[in-house]
């Protein structure tokens, strides 16, 4: 929670011109509506993500047991579903972040997904899963993030080119 003395900073960053994303996304900050508020009040117009904060999200909470529950009886993969996991997570807050996205003609109101980091010395298969997790989200306001590597560099300006927006990481 936003006290008013740490409010008026923020609101003065906006005013200046700045986009405040969240780095920080979890089913219990969507289910809760604490994502919405934030959204709703002005304090975030965006939201960024990466395994890291899947990971504390999904290993910290009840809110992911269910559908675990339901891809282990589907024999999926464990990296198959935090993949799916994830997705539906960022499909959700590109919802909920969609209205600013749409009032600002897509400067704001995005959310972004990374491609496993185990594949950033990888292009083709950089590629192939920035087009899955496309695939996965489908929200025109979802980035896919991508590690600035060697291998990375081909795969963002082919990804680019097939009209995934893209947000280039680790630079």
């Amino acid at each position: 929670m936003i006290t008013v003395n740490e409010a008026e900073p923020l609101r003065r960053l906006t005013d200046a011109g700045v986009s405040i994303w969240l780095d920080d996304l979890s089913r219990g900050r969507l289910t809760s509506g604490g994502l919405a508020r934030l959204v709703a009040s002005g304090r975030a117009v965006g939201v960024t993500t990466n395994p890291s904060i899947f990971q504390a999200a999904i290993g910290s909470g009840a809110d992911y047991r269910e559908q675990l529950a339901d891809l282990a009886v589907r024999g999926v993969t464990r990296d198959e579903a935090v993949r799916m996991m994830t997705a539906a997570d960022v499909r959700d807050a590109a919802d909920v972040l969609r209205p600013v996205y749409d009032a600002t003609g897509g400067q704001d109101g995005r959310v972004s997904i990374e491609v496993d980091p185990r594949l950033a010395h990888n292009t083709a298969a950089t590629i192939a899963e920035a087009e899955q997790l496309a695939w996965l989200v489908d929200r025109p306001n979802t980035l896919i993030k991508i590690p600035a590597t060697k291998a990375g560099l081909p795969a963002i300006a082919e990804v680019i080119g097939k009209g995934i927006s893209v947000n280039v990481t680790l630079i």
